[in-house]
């Protein structure tokens, strides 16, 4: 059939792009449907940006098994992608004396699970390494393998590799319904049918969904939302590691972290939430995230924050992650109940759903023009006679135009032009920083949004700040149509 995929992936948060990537080292036609405006736009977009150890799920579940490849796979990936990433390891705080016996199990589950280097600190070596730590603690699990990672670049930097070895991204393109067909599957979406012969599940929070449209439900979605607060750079160096507290039966706690780009980022709660893309933030919520975190670390100076926001876990009535083919439905694959450690899971995810697609008769010929490798210009980490010579050669470089993350005009363009190009103000954010600092954009994002409309060729009005419909400039004045703007 014309028009036929070997494989559709419906889907591109982490998951699903870490999978079209692994599928771009075969002779592969593959396809990733997206229903949102750009990569990551869910749940990868808005979570704790941890790249776990993989302590805390049980030995013998997939989540232990992949947290602790994929832990290995993203120090490999950010390397050859250029993916801000640093592994600067966790504490876990026994801060009751019941506590204790807590990280005593963690330990012995982290040892089966295959972490390396772990290790139980008393009360002295724990606050020689994080000095900033409560007083009140009493010692602390460390996870020397544990780091950060930008997800949304990672997902990104992925999501490139893979179309430019051959895949295929259609955004905008949500799955409305599922036919069996006697080649594979026609996936219906607002812009047509698309053919494939094997259909890979990897929606997140919609994933029960996108089954239901193929087989019989046999799992739910149960989302729960998480708030964090994310606070200035001059806090970003309050603790140099990742700060867990116990974890519970809904989650891992309320955590305290540096993150890759110099802030310091605080939560999340766990808050079921109806609507599964529910990312209101709340008083409530947030005021309970700032007392747990100052239980941790009391220094904490919420004063600081530049930004709240929430993300929504896709928490499956499963206890472990559910990797497989879809029972009844021959050739299409569910990654879904993908909550934490998710993120740091995904690579070795793409792994087993290759070889789970190979298992239903999806053949592997080597892609032998596979490549994979990225640089990024970041201006203002270049030594001053770099930064001098690349103005010189494009003086675009030359012109701040977010003044709080030093981000230039050639930036901006470079990201405009890239594989996936952005078309709104939060996906010029998300590949080059412009609006991330102190002011998030109030001074930069009128620049922002000119350099995207001349280079797309995009009116101003049609210029989104992110999701479908967050329009910015809903017309134009008459003095402007007289000749005030161009």
């Amino acid at each position: 059939m014309a028009g036929m995929y070997d494989v559709a992936i419906v889907g591109c948060g982490i998951t699903g792009a870490a999978l079209a990537y692994e599928l771009s080292k075969y002779q592969v036609k593959t396809v990733v449907l997206e229903r949102g405006n750009d990569v990551a736009y869910a749940t990868t977009r808005a979570n704790s940006a941890i790249v776990h150890a993989g302590y805390d799920p049980e030995p013998g579940t997939m989540m232990a098994r992949l947290n602790v490849r994929g832990n290995a796979l993203i120090e490999q990936l950010a390397q050859t992608l250029d993916v801000p990433y640093q592994k600067i390891g966790s504490f876990v705080l026994a801060l009751q004396p019941e506590d204790q016996e807590t990280l005593r199990a963690l330990y012995n589950r982290g040892v089966q699970n295959g972490v390396p280097e772990l290790r139980l600190l008393s009360r002295e070596e724990a606050l020689a390494m994080e000095p900033a730590l409560s007083p009140d603690v009493l010692g602390a699990l460390y996870a020397p393998s544990a780091g950060i990672v930008s997800p949304w670049e990672l997902c990104l930097a992925l999501m490139e590799a893979a179309v430019q070895n051959g895949a295929e991204l259609r955004l905008m393109h949500e799955v409305t319904g599922v036919e069996k067909t006697e080649e594979g599957y026609a996936l219906q979406t607002p812009q047509g049918p698309v053919h494939s012969r094997f259909v890979v599940n990897a929606a997140g929070v919609d994933a029960a969904k996108v089954h239901a449209m193929a087989a019989p439900a046999d799992f739910t979605i149960a989302p729960s939302r998480g708030e964090y607060y994310l606070l200035d750079k001059n806090q970003g160096q309050l603790v140099s590691r990742v700060i867990f507290q116990c974890p519970s039966k809904v989650g891992k706690g309320v955590l305290v972290a540096p993150t890759v780009h110099g802030n310091l980022i605080v939560g999340p709660n766990a808050e079921p939430v109806g609507q599964g893309h529910d990312t209101a933030t709340t008083g409530q919520g947030l005021d309970f995230v700032r007392q747990q975190a100052l239980k941790s670390v009391p220094g904490v100076n919420f004063r600081e924050s530049i930004r709240n926001f929430a993300g929504v876990r896709a928490n499956s009535d499963c206890d472990d992650f559910i990797i497989r083919e879809a029972p009844g439905a021959p050739g299409f694959i569910d990654l879904a109940g993908i909550k934490s450690p998710g993120l740091t899971s995904a690579p070795a995810i793409a792994e087993e759903a290759v070889a789970l697609l190979q298992g239903c008769g999806l053949a592997l010929l080597p892609n032998e023009e596979f490549r994979a490798y990225r640089r990024k210009i970041r201006f203002k980490e270049l030594p001053v006679e770099e930064k001098q010579a690349l103005i010189r050669r494009d003086p675009r470089f030359g012109r701040v135009i977010c003044r709080c993350e030093t981000i230039t005009e050639g930036e901006i363009v470079a990201a405009l032009h890239s594989p996936i190009p952005p078309t709104t103000l939060d996906g010029v954010k998300r590949r080059c920083n412009a609006g991330m600092g102190r002011c998030q954009g109030g001074f930069c994002s009128p620049r922002v949004q000119e350099i995207i409309s001349r280079e797309l060729g995009l009116p101003m009005e049609q210029v989104l700040l992110g999701d479908l419909g967050t329009v910015i400039l809903t017309g134009r004045t008459k003095s402007d149509k007289q000749g005030g703007l161009a």
